[in-house]
This record gives C-alpha cells, structure tokens and sequence, in this order.
C-alpha cells in the first residue's frame, strides 16, 4: 500500500477518533486527546517518510490535532480552557520523558528482548522533548492568541474557517521553524531548509483537512458530566 494511500486513511482515524473523544467525554475528550497525541506524535516524528514525493517527518496529522483541539477548546469553551490544555500537552510529555529516561537505565535481564528497542526510541526522546516542547509552547500559545484575535473581530460561526485556518497556519509555521533545525541538528543546512520547507506543506494539507472537523465539532453535543 503506497504512503500517501495510509496517510489519507491515518488522517481520516484521526479525525475520526477526535470527534469520537469529544462526544463521548466533551471538554475532558479534548484534554485526553491533547495528552494523548503529544506523546504518540513526538515519537512518530523520529521517523521519516516519503509523501507526495517530498520527505517529511511522520506525526504531522497527530500533531495537527493538537492545534484542532485547541481551536475546538478556544471556540466552543474559553481561551483559559485552551491554554490549560497547553499546560497539561506540555507536562505530560515532561514526565513521559522523565520516566522514560529513569526506567532505561535499569539493567535488563539475559532472556529480555525489548529493552534494546526502547533504548533506541526513547534515548533519543529528550531532544526531541526539547525541540518540540519549546516549538509546542510558543507556537500554540500564538494559535490561541491569533484564533481569539480574530474571533473578537469576526465572531460569526460563518468565520470559523478563518480563525481556524489562520490561527493554524501562522503558528504551525512558527512550530516548524523553531522544531525542525533542534531535532534534526545531525541535518546540515540544505537538509534542514528542505526538512522545515516539505514539512510544512504537509502540516498546510492537515490545516485544511481539519477545517471540516471543527464545524462538526462545534454541532455536535458532547455528553458532558
């Protein structure tokens, strides 16, 4: 099966599995989704793929979701909602790394298979936490200052793509400048330079893809407690 054939069904269990978060759990969806796409979207992005005829890191459709469910948090609830989401994004993945550095130090036994595995993929984790925690912070901070500017200008659900796109657009530009050259220090320049440009492209067609969600989103009646 070709990538670009798995990355449009992974976009649409994304999707799918976003909006299903938020009927059946409402305001706290939202929170499990952002906790849970943080940490599964920063160990997807150690691995590079071929989409489009580009190369881009993997993770960018999970990742994307992030910044839907801040927009989701910010339209439907309050900017406060959003940035505690933020908040909690960014602390668990804080201690995500901090376990998972604690627990690879442990000496496996002779017959265990699993622990060179996990060495390989959360010993790199702490750059990857610091290239993308201070991406995550600045650039979804900006998402929730931006979507709130333009939602006091132009409140109408008819605007709704605007604020979502726009928001996205600008921060996830920001997000990618800040993330590509920390993670990808090894790269040199060109690489680098290609990496932020293709990389991207590819959060470009998330942002428009995730524009339809939102407004299912806003119809739906979540079952809140």
């Amino acid at each position: 099966m070709p990538n670009e054939l798995i990355w449009i069904v992974f976009a649409i269990a994304n999707f799918t599995f976003f909006l299903l978060s938020y009927k059946f759990f409402g305001r706290m969806g939202i929170y499990l989704w952002i906790v849970l796409a943080t940490i599964l979207a920063n160990i997807q992005v150690l691995s590079v793929v071929d989409l489009f005829g580009i190369e881009a890191s993997l993770g960018n459709i999970l990742y994307g979701t992030i910044f839907l469910g801040t927009d989701v948090l910010n339209e439907i609830y309050s900017k406060k909602e959003a940035k505690k989401a933020v908040i909690i994004g960014f602390s668990v993945m804080f201690m995500t790394v901090i376990i998972m550095q604690i627990a690879i130090q442990f000496k496996p036994n002779p017959n265990d298979w699993a622990m060179p595995y996990i060495k390989e993929l959360f010993g790199f984790l702490p750059i990857v936490f610091l290239a993308s925690m201070s991406a995550f912070i600045v650039s979804q901070f900006v998402d929730i200052y931006v979507f709130s500017k333009i939602k006091e200008k132009l409140p109408s659900t008819k605007f709704l793509w605007l604020r979502n796109n726009g928001s996205t657009l600008i921060s996830q530009l920001i997000d990618t400048i800040i993330f590509v050259p920390i993670a990808f220090y090894y790269k040199d320049i060109n690489g680098i330079f290609v990496l932020i440009l293709t990389t991207y492209f590819i959060k470009l067609i998330v942002a428009l893809l995730d524009t339809p969600v939102i407004y299912i989103a806003k119809k739906i009646k979540p079952i809140e407690n």
